[in-house]
């Protein structure tokens, strides 16, 4: 039994015709405004989400700078993981510096896995002398404030085309609504004509 196919006629809803509702004229302009809107808006919602997180990565960066410090002791092992025996680039360590207004303090960094204590390593602090990690690279800052970009302007375009969507169920529902009773009342007056 061969499957019937339904022909596909572009832009149907826009021509003159007379089974064409008024209801039908309503769900494509929805349509065409939805796609318009989620379109532009999430063009403009992307530029501004990547814009504050251009924004965000700046005052990151803005906010550590480099200081001296002097390796006190490591973590012991030889870097390696216990489980999968993979060798680690980085080891926990305490360090000491002194901050801006010469108060030493002690904290616990990642180091080499080669350096020894009493050796100067460098370290990141914020702007109240809190160890902090190294600010991104300029490709991890790009690669997040595209990121940022591109998940907010798709998230406004799925948000304007859900309501879009549910819009165009509720005119669909109504047009029904009104079909069924339409043809409640019509109906009857046919009578029972059945063979």
């Amino acid at each position: 039994m061969r499957k019937a196919r339904r022909a596909k006629v572009m832009g149907w809803r826009w021509r003159s015709n007379p089974l064409r509702r008024h209801s039908d004229v309503v769900e494509a302009w929805i349509v065409l405004l939805a796609w318009a809107v989620a379109t532009v808006g999430a063009v403009l919602a992307g530029v501004v989400g990547a814009q504050a997180a251009q924004r965000a990565v700046e005052h990151d960066r803005a906010g550590r700078r480099p200081v001296s410090a002097v390796l006190v002791k490591t973590v012991p092992g030889d870097g390696r993981d216990v489980v999968t025996g993979m060798r680690y680039d980085r080891v926990r360590a305490t360090v000491r510096w002194s901050d801006g207004k010469g108060t030493v303090r002690t904290g616990t960094t990642d180091v080499k896995p080669t350096a020894k204590p009493g050796s100067a390593v460098s370290v990141w602090t914020d702007g109240h002398g809190r160890l902090v990690s190294a600010p991104v690279n300029s490709v991890e800052a790009t690669t997040r404030v595209v990121l940022a970009g591109t998940g907010v302007a798709l998230a406004t375009g799925l948000v304007v085309l859900g309501g879009g969507l549910l819009v165009r169920l509720r005119v669909q529902r109504r047009a029904t609504e009104r079909w069924g009773a339409e043809w409640e009342r019509v109906g009857r007056q046919w009578g029972h004509t059945t063979g």
